[in-house]
């Protein structure tokens, strides 16, 4: 969607509707919990891919 302006001369300036702002809310408490298990499930994850890669070369 976009808007425009009338310059001189009857000439069309485009220009593109920005849109609306907003500011981000900070994670609650649950969520924090929930951002530091799945971290926990990812770094486990990754150490056992290298431990299976180890063992197996």
């Amino acid at each position: 969607m976009a808007g425009y302006t009338t310059e001189e001369g009857g000439r069309l300036n485009n220009f593109a509707v920005e849109p609306k702002m907003y500011e981000a809310e900070p994670p609650t408490t649950n969520q924090k919990r929930n951002y530091l298990i799945l971290g926990i499930i990812a770094v486990l994850l990754v150490a056992g891919l290298i431990a299976v890669a180890a063992s197996v070369s």
